[in-house]
């Protein structure tokens, strides 16, 4: 399976060298020669963390193959981003939708590596509640530009197998659409989650391509 590539920090706004803040270095020189210890800046702005929204399918299709499954892998790589973000600084959420609806898992907050451990314990089976998996991730999103201004990614891992036509989510930076199903036979393959990244405008990947 395809290793997620290393999570980025959020990019600072303006330049990395402190602007001099004159009006105070002039206060702080007085009537010397300017030294470098009359030098005054700036405060640099920090970057919000950006969040990631991880979107996790548990429905019946995903268990497909047991162990070593859809679900398996699927589980396996949204730890992988939880632990990334963790050591990015970044923040993170976790949303669970199958045959018990939707699960939050993890309220989007600070990545903790620990967090991983919450994907490995989700159930699996049931149905495909995708748009409202989706409309709960709109409102979560919605929350958090109110509580920040920081970047906010969605990432969906799942195998297309719903007959549900989603809106593309709402007020993301990026999204990534994961495909599960392309361990199918070609001939089985229903091809919708590429057909929903090419319609939201967002990045597709294959889930099982090797690294």
């Amino acid at each position: 399976m395809q290793t997620p590539p290393p999570l980025k920090p959020a990019v600072k706004t303006g330049s990395d060298s402190p602007a001099i803040a004159w009006l105070r270095t002039l206060l702080a020189k007085g009537p010397r020669p300017l030294q470098r210890e009359h030098l005054r800046y700036q405060p640099q702005a920090v970057a919000a963390p950006r969040l990631h929204l991880i979107v996790l399918d548990t429905s019946g299709s995903m268990r497909q193959g047991g162990q070593g499954g859809r679900l398996a892998l699927a589980k396996g790589y949204a730890a992988r981003l939880i632990e990334q973000a963790a050591r990015a600084g970044d923040h993170v959420g976790l949303l669970c939708f199958g045959g018990s609806g939707v699960q939050l898992v993890l309220p989007p907050g600070p990545a903790r590596a620990a967090g991983a451990a919450r994907v490995r314990q989700c159930g699996g089976g049931g149905g495909t509640p995708l748009r409202q998996a989706l409309a709960v991730a709109n409102t979560l999103l919605a929350q958090a530009r109110r509580r920040s201004n920081g970047p906010a990614w969605l990432w969906l891992l799942t195998d297309g197998r719903t007959l549900e036509q989603p809106a593309a989510p709402k007020g993301v930076e990026h999204a990534v659409v994961l495909d599960f199903d392309e361990q199918s036979p070609p001939s089985r393959a229903s091809g919708r989650c590429a057909t929903w990244a090419a319609r939201w405008g967002a990045e597709y990947r294959l889930a099982s391509t090797a690294a």
